[in-house]
């Protein structure tokens, strides 16, 4: 059987599960050739420059993780938000996308769009994309490929967007967030996806993070990120030897239901099942508020709120809020809305019991899944050691009860509801990065959805079908299949319970094995075809090659040939398909003599129900590159105009304050008068000018401006730096002084010496007199005589030359030696002490010499 990608349990010291800028050691992949991911070139780049984010991408909003050394952190945006909502809106000049997008939802409701996440990989044509589209504020179109499009006004020109370049602009955002964040470049990333994803959704997300240069090293379920990010810190899971702690994940987030249970050991995480309701989540809950306070109004009020965009998307807020305050307070609580629709202003009750009596029939639906789960993993209550709940919806008091007694045990809020996704990604994304050192943990997904492969026969009109994944078979996995074939041949992958995936087209795309030929004695040839699960959780036949037989005239080499290719042939899991569609276990074949066996690689094709196509996916590219730019000068102009009505204001209001001693009468009115036409010039014409107009305006206020800063400045500071220089000037004529009064501290400096001190303290007095005398006669008005800047030289000048001289070290004096008795005696009595003291002790040796009676030290290696 193959063996999926494990690696060994051992974990690191307590406390800390990595450390960042080590190397790591290297990693057991599959048996088979790694996927086209794992190798990677961009993956084995090293350095302080890598960086390591988890992003969870949620329907609603969106959370950025990252690693650093001290562990895992969720980073805020530039609002010190942690939660990024996804929204984009776009303008006449820009696109504004996160929090700032959000604010004008309401304002701009046909430009900003949201809950897009749900239209990946899927047609216009499609049942939930219609069912949707009713209730989006933006409009829906179809593409060129049959995909959804949106449209919206952008540079005041209509413009229809794929869902992935949507997608990329909010990666977009993610990623400068992440790189303000972390100071450095972001490229490598996890990204998270529901467990429920086909192929086609999958595929779609990754050519999101490609248009926006993103390497996503996994695609991470939403449950396993949730998973790691609860067993990695685990200190007391069970020996590998040992029953696994069985932990079950609930997740109810904006627009879906997800279970997973896993199987935890130390070091090894197994997913053994998922099972979800993507169509769950607390956003249906506030559809049912909303409905209730619709109909509360056409009777109460008769405003019909459905008939106004922005008094629904207000309605829905406000839903949303009083859901919120429902989940910790059980008394009515108001709801209030001024100028609803036609200036009117509306009110309505609710409390929590009401609330769960409208929401009956949502709350039933919560246990489906969940005996789905136990269905499949065949586990009762009682194995469960924990049931671990996160997403913004499990925060409902009734969904809790709900999960809490169906498992006949309390739930668990250990994990952080909205960051716990976002947290494991970033931990797979260190695990797969070579710049951290993580713990060891083996990660082992599950296929959400049974596989199977159909295929004609050479001969025959009937078609072969095999299962190759069953539903909750380990992932990343890879088998080996091996067909007998005499000329090219089709294989057609669909998902086995079509009923089973809430996606409408069952086919996953259909692979086409080429240059495949018989053999030469007309036999059948051997092809071996490799199906593999990627990282991704996406389906794909990663290589095909044909086993040929090729004569050789030396016996000896050809022998070894065969004995060496025969066991690399020898797939780890194969099932030989025969023209009769029976699987035959081949055993190796005998050595022949002069009979060398070559594997020949063969090309396959691929044509998938879902992916862009390269010039496609190259013009998107340049696409968002021109929309980043135009955000960027954008951002520069506003900035620009920011910069100058800021200038007004500090000035308007410094002018009538501490700048008003310092510009004379007649420049004080005509600055005024400057500084109102420059503030009607913003609101008017200068509302929407080029980047240069205001940089050429704030020139024009700066001019007569910066004269008047910097006499209020030098006011301030000249004080100060004088009476530095008075006290610097007092310290050295003071010392001068002492030594012409014989002190014995400077009588051993050279008079010669001293004269330059004194010399310098004169010429440096006279200066200062001088310019303080000029400045008395000036007024606040004038610009000074001296500078701060000028004053500080001279003190530095000043230092200069007598500071040397000052600090003049005294001469050491020599003791007298001493001297010894005529009979050798020495009369250090000290000396001789240390002597006696030293009776018997090794001699000291000089450096690198051996003591001469030692045995041996010839041999002695120095360094």
């Amino acid at each position: 059987m193959a063996t999926q990608a494990a690696r060994g349990g051992t974990s690191s010291p307590l406390g800390r599960i990595f450390l960042e800028g080590s190397r790591r050691r290297k990693r057991k992949w599959h048996v088979e050739a790694p996927d086209e991911h794992a190798a990677d070139p961009r993956r084995r780049r090293t350095g302080p420059a890598m960086s390591v984010v988890g992003l969870d991408v949620g329907s609603q909003s969106c959370y950025i993780a990252v690693a650093r050394a001290g562990g895992i952190e969720t980073i805020a945006n530039e609002f010190s938000d942690r939660c990024t909502p996804s929204v984009i809106s776009f303008g006449s000049k820009n696109r504004t996308i996160g929090v700032a997008a959000k604010n004008q939802q309401i304002t701009h409701a046909n430009n900003t769009v949201s809950s897009f996440k749900r239209f990946h990989g899927r047609a216009f044509n499609d049942p939930f994309i219609q069912k949707e589209k009713e209730n989006l504020s933006y409009d829906l179109v179809p593409m060129k490929n049959g995909g959804v499009g949106i449209k919206v006004m952008y540079m005041d020109e209509e413009h229809f967007f794929s869902v992935e370049q949507i997608t990329a602009m909010l990666l977009t955002k993610l990623k400068e967030t992440a790189e303000n964040n972390l100071k450095k470049p972001v490229t490598d990333c996890v990204i998270s996806v529901p467990s429920f994803f086909t192929d086609a959704e999958r595929r779609s997300v990754l050519d999101a993070a490609q248009i926006v240069g993103l390497n996503c090293l996994r695609l991470m379920n939403d449950m396993t990120a949730v998973a790691l990010n609860y067993g990695i810190y685990k200190q007391d899971l069970p020996n590998a030897e040992e029953k696994p702690r069985v932990v079950v994940f609930v997740d109810m987030g904006h627009s879906s239901f997800q279970v997973s249970a896993c199987a935890f050991n130390k070091g090894k995480l197994k997913v053994l099942g998922t099972a979800f309701d993507p169509f769950l989540g607390g956003k249906n809950f506030d559809e049912k508020l909303v409905e209730h306070f619709c109909a509360e109004f056409k009777t109460k009020y008769k405003l019909d709120a459905k008939s106004k965009i922005r008094a629904l998307l207000r309605l829905h807020q406000e839903c949303e809020k009083l859901k919120k305050l429902m989940s910790s307070n059980s008394t009515d609580l108001p709801l209030n809305i001024e100028c609803f629709m036609n200036d009117k202003d509306v009110s309505g009750k609710m409390n929590r019991s009401q609330f769960e009596e409208l929401c009956a029939e949502l709350l039933q639906k919560i246990e489906v899944p969940l005996h789905s789960l136990m269905a499949q993993t065949q586990l009762k209550a009682e194995d469960v050691s924990a049931i671990e709940i996160v997403g913004g919806a499990t925060r409902i008091p009734a969904v809790k009860e709900r999960i809490a007694k169906f498992f006949g045990k309390d739930v668990s809020t250990t994990l952080n509801a909205d960051e716990a996704v976002a947290r494991g990604c970033a931990l797979q994304c260190a695990i797969l990065s070579p710049a951290f050192k993580v713990r060891e943990f083996s990660v082992t997904d599950a296929v959400p959805f049974p596989i199977s492969l159909v295929w004609n026969h050479d001969s025959e009109e009937t078609e072969g079908v095999h299962e190759v994944f069953s539903r909750n078979h380990a992932a990343p996995f890879s088998k080996v299949l091996t067909f007998l074939r005499r000329g090219p041949f089709e294989l057609e992958a669909f998902y086995s319970d079509p009923q089973g995936v809430p996606y409408p087209e069952a086919k996953i795309g259909r692979f086409v094995v080429q240059n495949v030929s018989a053999q030469k004695d007309g036999e059948k040839s051997r092809v071996k075809v490799k199906v593999r699960v990627n990282t991704h959780g996406i389906f794909t036949i990663s290589t095909a090659s044909m086993v040929e037989k090729v004569p050789t005239e030396e016996e000896d080499g050809s022998s070894l040939e065969a004995d060496m290719e025969c066991p690399n042939q020898r797939p780890t899991e194969s099932s030989d398909v025969d023209a009769n569609e029976k699987k035959v276990d081949q055993p190796p074949e005998a050595k022949k003599p002069k009979i060398k066996v070559v594997n020949v690689e063969l090309p396959v094709e691929a044509n998938l129900v879902w992916q862009l196509g390269r010039d496609l996916l190259n013009m998107y590219i340049e696409t968002e590159g021109k929309m980043i730019m135009q955000d960027k000068l954008e951002k520069e102009r506003n900035d620009a105009k920011n910069a100058v009505e800021e200038c007004v204001y500090e000035f308007r209001d410094k002018l009538c304050g501490p700048y008003e001693k310092f510009i004379c009468e007649q420049e004080h009115e005509k600055f005024l008068r400057l500084l109102t036409e420059t503030e009607d010039w913003l609101y008017e014409e200068g509302e929407d000018q080029a980047k240069q107009a205001y940089i050429d305006k704030l020139e024009e206020l700066m001019k007569m401006g910066t004269p008047v800063k910097v006499r209020f400045q030098e006011a301030e500071e000249r004080p100060k730096v004088l009476e530095e220089l008075g006290q610097r000037l007092q310290h050295y004529a003071k010392i001068a002084a002492d030594f012409r009064g014989k002190d014995e501290k400077y009588n051993h400096i050279d008079e010669s010496e001293m004269k330059k001190v004194e010399k310098s303290v004169n010429e440096v007095m006279e200066w200062m007199n001088n310019v303080m005398n000029a400045q008395a006669k000036r007024s606040l008005d004038q610009d000074p005589v001296v500078r701060t800047h000028e004053i500080r030289a001279k003190v530095k000048e000043l230092n200069n030359v007598c500071e040397p001289v000052v600090t003049q070290p005294k001469p050491k004096i020599e003791s007298p030696k001493l001297e010894r008795t005529p009979n050798g005696p020495n009369i250090d009595k000290k000396e001789d002490l240390e002597g006696k003291n030293n009776l018997g002790a090794e001699a000291p040796h000089q450096n690198g010499e051996c003591h001469p009676n030692e045995k041996g030290s010839v041999n002695m290696d120095l360094d």
